[in-house]
């Protein structure tokens, strides 16, 4: 099969073979994207007087049909085909003859490959948002649910102060608070328009980077076209990092759920179908779906040093290095959706202890209590630290009555709906709706 760049001289089929790598399983996830900036390229081309009025009518009409043979699942990547480029202009080229190779012009496949990226990365983050969001409200849910339950808390996994599962399910929903910031910083990098840049040096027909960058739902451009072929790998590093920050927060959910679920804790337990048993050892019940959350997650906190190393000390313009990114992003987004869903199973069916802090074990705890209630009493902070450590020593300390903590997001006053109100403002704050809406009229839908 011809390739689009090839001219007299092919490439020696070991060449083409290692240079072509993925690429092609991997673009069939870039297909819906690749017809979408093709049907706004191609109307611009008609709106700057590069094709005619009836070419732009039947070329959108037939990227249209190509478009829906993806979304049905009946698109693929014919043998001999190197990419899904190639692909749509080979069937537009089928249907309409000349005509169908006209989309090419002005457009290099490094911008190609740059805004199917981009739609494709844009995609992806507001698929993952929506699941991000998904187990935040569980937790708050789950926080609300368990306030009055207290358990450990502990630093250098010693035992230190009371803590209640209301503040530990809610320090995770805070936590991908947070994160979806920079999902959101992340978003704002994608959301930008290469288009028109061409091979990273611009072109000399008279394009309207403007009017594409409208069609596709874009906030703004990637104005010099040097750097919109500089965003790519600066772009993926940035999205790897978005995503190592939400694998770091359940990550650490899940270590914790590991702990916590041991017999020396036993603090929290699962229905026996959510855990695993073991070859010889009849009584145990593994936390396997967190554990392997755990190294999911490290991986993805990996992510973002693999995108560095592979872009280093590359000069300006395009490389062929930059094709290797998606290998190992691409595969990220859905890890973690499915990382997600699991963590979801199995909080939605935790099971919390009761009365844990009853236990004799646990009553050093509430050292700190009996130092702030001397201090309370106008004994300085010193002096009451002092006297409570020389109790302990000597065996005579001991607690009594409730808890009291009031202030701003401690046990008796969580903030969760503070919480929720922060995760709601960074939401709003996503352009999704455009988006969307942009997308439906370049497909002729309402």
């Amino acid at each position: 099969m011809e390739k689009i760049w090839q001219k007299n001289t092919g490439s020696l089929r070991e060449v083409e073979t290692f240079t072509v790598g993925k690429d092609r399983e991997l673009d069939l996830l870039l297909a819906p994207y690749d017809v979408l900036g093709s049907i706004a390229h191609v109307t611009m081309l008609g709106e700057v007087g590069l094709l005619e009025a009836g070419e732009v009518v039947l070329l959108v009409q037939k990227l249209r049909e190509i478009y829906a043979l993806v979304a049905e699942g009946n698109f693929t990547l014919e043998e001999g085909v190197e990419d899904i480029h190639s692909q749509v202009e080979l069937m537009l080229t089928r249907l309409l003859g000349d005509t169908g190779k006209k989309i090419h012009s002005a457009r290099s496949r490094n911008d190609q490959v740059l805004v199917d990226l981009k739609l494709y990365l844009r995609a992806e983050l507001e698929k993952t948002v929506g699941t991000v969001r998904s187990f935040f409200d569980l937790l708050q849910e789950k926080s609300e649910a368990y306030k009055g339950h207290l358990f450990p808390g502990y630093t250098h996994l010693q035992l230190a102060m009371p803590s209640s599962f209301g503040l530990w399910f809610g320090a995770y929903a805070e936590s991908l608070a947070d994160d979806c910031l920079q999902l959101r910083a992340a978003y704002a990098l994608v959301n930008k328009n290469p288009l028109g840049s061409a091979a990273g040096y611009g072109s000399s027909f008279p394009i309207d980077r403007a009017l594409t960058t409208r069609l596709l739902g874009f906030d703004d451009l990637n104005y010099n076209v040097v750097y919109a072929q500089m965003g790519r790998g600066k772009t993926e590093r940035v999205v790897a990092m978005a995503l190592a920050g939400v694998a770091e927060t359940l990550g650490r959910l899940a270590m914790d759920a590991c702990l916590y679920l041991n017999q020396n804790f036993d603090f929290i337990s699962f229905p026996p179908e959510l855990t695993t048993g073991s070859s010889i050892m009849p009584h145990k019940k593994n936390p396997d779906v967190f554990e392997l959350i755990r190294a999911h997650c490290n991986r993805i906190k990996a992510l973002p040093g693999e995108v560095m190393m592979m872009t280093t000390n590359l000069p300006s313009g395009y490389h062929r290095d930059l094709q290797l990114l998606k290998e190992h992003l691409f595969p990220a987004f859905k890890t973690l959706n499915e990382c997600f869903q699991m963590a979801e199973l199995m909080i939605r069916n935790v099971t919390v202890r009761k009365d844990i802090l009853g236990e004799e074990k646990y009553k050093y705890l509430f050292s700190v209590e009996v130092v702030n209630r001397l201090v309370l009493s106008g004994v300085p902070f010193r002096d009451a630290y002092k006297q409570v450590g020389l109790d302990i020593e000597s065996g005579r300390f001991a607690y009594e009555g409730e808890l009291v903590h009031t202030h701003e997001g401690s046990i008796g006053n969580l903030c969760n709906d503070a919480i929720r109100s922060m995760m709601e403002q960074v939401l709003h704050s996503f352009p999704f709706t455009q988006v969307s809406a942009a997308e439906k009229t370049l497909l002729g839908r309402k």
